[in-house]
């Protein structure tokens, strides 16, 4: 009784929508995210002090290792566009591009990728509250505009289903349609490995067989059960990859992935996949059948480990041990090899 009473309590005072705008789910656990957040909000009036002193000035951002440090620690939402504009390197060539963003919308139009775009509006965020036709602001026109840029500029990829709701996220944090453009253009075209979101998704079917081969090699007992199925590592940790753990994982959790995605690159993927897995060993190895496992896998990007994504993150460089950039490459160029012999 008294529990329920502390619920009703916390779910009194926690708003019903975030403030991402996305609307808390009718399952969602006030009690818990309160109890978490009371701790996390301490940390982050702490690291927020230091990110002020750190980026005191309004210069650039330079890596550095303090910076990798503190990135690591979290970024403060009020500096996190600009961080990861410095760190991906968007702030750059947004600077040697001066313009370029609005002669992409003001040029010549690709009608089907135009359809393309306009097919996965509604489907984008729709319990997010801005991304709702008639809201105020409505961030789908905003979204519409940054993915068909993207499409003109990189026409070897056009548009992905998936990358609408990396955009978004990116619209989200940075409230800025060319700021959006310039990071989605950092993480489709160099933070991420080539032909990610190309027609043949080369590139993203690569990187679920390396988290394949990575399972098998740290977590032995889980890559047994996924061959003794026969099961693909597609049909689990597709979406994992298409959106980045957007959409998959808390949207706090998300964004702290995303802020050391921009500066220290893909392997970052791998980190929090690996950790998900590890975390959840066990109950992942109770599956007796291959919708078992699919149903494992989708319970393991939910609760209060995720949740908590200053643990989480802690987490995820303690416990997925050495990922070194050069065995990633290797791993990638074999898989790779071994999916193009397949045809």
């Amino acid at each position: 009784m008294e529990s329920a009473g502390r619920a009703q309590t916390a779910r009194d005072r926690i708003p019903r929508i975030d403030p991402y705008g996305f609307e808390r789910p009718e399952d969602f656990d006030y009690a818990a995210y309160e109890e978490f957040f009371s701790t996390y909000l301490a940390i982050l009036t702490r690291r927020a002090i230091k990110w002020s002193r750190l980026l005191k000035g309004g210069g650039g951002v330079q890596k550095s290792m303090t910076l990798k440090r503190y990135i690591r620690k979290g970024v403060p939402l009020e500096h996190r566009a600009r961080v990861w504009m410095g760190v991906s390197g968007a702030q750059a060539q947004m600077d040697r591009n001066p313009g370029y963003y609005r002669r992409l919308l003001q040029g010549e139009k690709d009608g089907s990728l135009e359809e393309a775009i306009r097919t996965d509006m509604n489907r984008t965020f729709p319990d997010n509250v801005w991304f709702r036709k008639g809201s105020d602001p409505c961030l789908q026109r905003t979204l519409y505009n940054v993915l068909l840029a993207y499409g003109h500029h990189n026409r070897g990829v056009g548009y992905c289903q998936g990358m609408n709701f990396l955009a978004g996220h990116l619209i989200l944090v940075t409230r800025s349609e060319e700021d959006s453009f310039w990071l989605l253009d950092a993480l489709v075209g160099r933070i991420l490995p080539a032909d990610y979101y190309s027609p043949s998704m080369l590139g993203l079917k690569t990187d679920q067989e390396v988290l394949g081969e990575l399972v098998r090699t740290k977590l032995p007992a889980v890559g047994a059960l996924m061959d003794s199925h026969g099961l693909l590592w597609t049909l689990v940790v597709s979406r994992w990859f298409i959106c980045l753990f957007v959409d998959v994982l808390p949207v706090e959790t998300v964004l702290r992935i995303w802020d050391c995605l921009f500066n220290e690159g893909s392997k970052i993927i791998f980190r929090v996949a690996l950790t998900l897995i590890k975390q959840h060993q066990a109950l992942i190895l109770e599956a007796t059948s291959v919708p078992d496992i699919c149903e494992k896998f989708k319970e393991i990007t939910r609760g209060s480990f995720v949740t908590e994504c200053h643990t989480f993150m802690r987490k995820i460089f303690s416990e997925s041990g050495s990922l070194s950039r050069a065995s990633i490459a290797r791993l990638r160029e074999r898989c790779r090899a071994r999916l193009l012999a397949q045809g």
